[in-house]
């Protein structure tokens, strides 16, 4: 018989995976909340645990990207390589760092993407264009298909890299909501092509940090093998679903959640705090 806690990563996995299918990159980063809140997991425990399920899942997009011969797999070679630069540093932060600081980053991190993800699904319905008045400075070349570099497109690709690395290593979310808004900042690729690229480095990031995390024990694999087969199972599942329920609505939803979400992981944090000093 299979125990409570397995059918519960098993779920908790599938909700993940479905966020994922239905709302791009950045859906992936209610994972450690869910681990926190329905395991009672810490967030350095949680974290590697979120990760291997972000990786599998960001996979079978990353592949079906580059099948479609959307992903740009030398920017995200670019950003993959820094990124695993990085996410060493940010789990040996994560594991001595306490949970409650810890926590608070998380929740500060959940609001900027839940802010982020209500302004830019806004912005889909009222027909608005990008703020940016100049163009990106990496362009698509339509002749050769391929992106043509500069030097401000490579400093922010290898900066984007980075702050995903160290913050899929520290807080175990995947980094898509540090990546996609840099490429649609510094590049004129087509939103697919985006979306794939930053699973392509999602799925490279966040199974170095997997590796990193089971090198120094931290990963729990009886938590995190169901969690992640629930995971895929939800992407799959949620991506059978079609347009038929994706939008900026939904993206609205979700950034509300997420906001809900960010806030009580707050008032988790905080607690403590406000308890002794009263």
């Amino acid at each position: 018989m299979i125990e409570a806690p397995l059918l519960l990563a098993l779920a908790l996995g599938l909700a993940v995976g479905a966020v994922l299918a239905l709302t791009g990159a950045g859906g992936a980063i209610i994972a450690v909340p869910l681990l926190v809140f329905g395991l009672g997991l810490t967030v350095a425990e949680a974290a590697p645990v979120a990760l291997l399920a972000v990786a599998l899942a960001a996979s079978i997009g990353a592949l079906m990207g580059f099948r479609a011969g959307v992903l740009r797999y030398k920017a995200a070679a670019v950003m993959s390589a820094f990124g695993l630069a990085l996410s060493p540093l940010g789990l040996w932060a994560s594991s001595r760092m306490p949970n409650e600081p810890l926590a608070l980053i998380f929740s500060l991190v959940l609001m900027y993407v839940a802010f982020n993800m209500y302004r830019q699904a806004q912005r889909e319905l009222t027909g608005l264009s990008s703020d940016d008045s100049c163009g990106p400075p990496c362009l698509l070349d339509q002749t050769r298909g391929k992106l043509t570099w500069t030097l401000p497109c490579f400093r922010a690709m290898v900066l984007s890299g980075m702050g995903a690395g160290f913050l899929s290593g520290l807080l175990g979310v995947g980094g898509g909501f540090v990546i996609v808004p840099a490429l649609k900042k510094v590049t004129n690729l087509p939103v697919r092509s985006i979306i794939a690229t930053s699973l392509g480095v999602i799925t490279v990031v966040s199974l170095g940090g997997v590796v990193g995390a089971s090198i120094s024990g931290a990963m729990q694999w009886a938590i995190a093998l169901p969690f992640a087969s629930g995971a895929l199972i939800g992407m799959v599942l949620g991506r059978s679903m079609g347009e038929k329920v994706r939008g900026p609505r939904l993206q609205q939803a979700f950034a509300m959640f997420s906001l809900i979400v960010a806030l009580s992981m707050l008032v988790k944090a905080t607690y403590p705090i406000f308890s002794v000093l009263g």
